[in-house]
């Protein structure tokens, strides 16, 4: 549907065929590459770094744009770095190198150097994907937290329905590249939708904790069978 597309595009990284992206009143594109920086954050949903580098080597990436014309760091950076690794529950781990950590601790390091860079805009593309439930529920609730303290707007790419419904206050739904569904959690996940746009009948629920909607998938469509299932058959 082009979730990572649209990611790069609001983060000014491509450029749209047509019409603008706009930002705070400017097309992003207008914006210099270390202005934006200051602004907008991506977290990737993969990050290949080719050296060992120590954890705060790679918090400290997140203050390129705002270093001095010699790129050398100084206090402020070193601060900001280590307020990130608070954050996110990093801070005894700073001199170890990214290859010992865990995939959890990983992308933890990426959201904290992010962080660093101090946005007014995180975009996240699926921050959680190859994370255990555990370490799900953390960076969700780390974000969360963030958004409400800071004012800072989290814009994630989710394929976790019921992980976005706990979380998000606003879903947008992509379907073939165009937008299927925009609202709230409650308007937004129903059986119709899930229907159509991931042709699986599902029933729809409601968290008796947080009162958020929540998907329980039942049968998959088959749009060749006419009558709309896929037929049962053995494992």
């Amino acid at each position: 549907s082009g979730k990572t597309t649209l990611v790069r595009l609001l983060g000014g990284i491509l450029a749209p065929d047509a019409g603008e992206v706009i930002f705070h009143g400017r097309p992003v594109r207008s914006f210099r590459a270390r202005e934006r920086a200051r602004d907008i954050a991506i977290v990737p949903q993969e990050s290949r770094l080719l050296f060992n580098f120590s954890l705060l080597e790679v918090v400290l990436m997140g203050r390129a744009p705002h270093l001095g014309p010699w790129g050398l760091e100084r206090s402020e950076d070193f601060a900001a770095a280590r307020a990130a690794l608070r954050v996110m529950d990093l801070a005894g781990c700073e001199e170890r190198g990214l290859q010992a950590l865990s995939s959890g601790e990983r992308q933890r390091a990426l959201i904290a150097r992010a962080l660093a860079q101090e946005p007014r805009v995180m975009m996240l593309d699926e921050p959680t994907a190859f994370l255990d439930l555990k370490h799900r529920l953390q960076i969700h609730e780390i974000l969360r937290r963030l958004n409400g303290e800071r004012g800072l707007t989290v814009i994630a790419v989710s394929h976790d329905l019921n992980m976005a419904a706990r979380y998000a206050s606003r879903l947008i739904v992509l379907h073939h590249g165009r937008v299927a569904a925009d609202g709230s959690p409650q308007e937004v996940l129903t059986p119709d939708l899930i229907r159509e746009v991931y042709e699986t009948e599902a029933a729809v629920e409601r968290d008796p904790a947080t009162g958020a909607p929540f998907v329980i998938p039942r049968t998959p469509l088959d749009r060749r069978s006419p009558s709309g299932y896929r037929a049962g058959g053995r494992f």
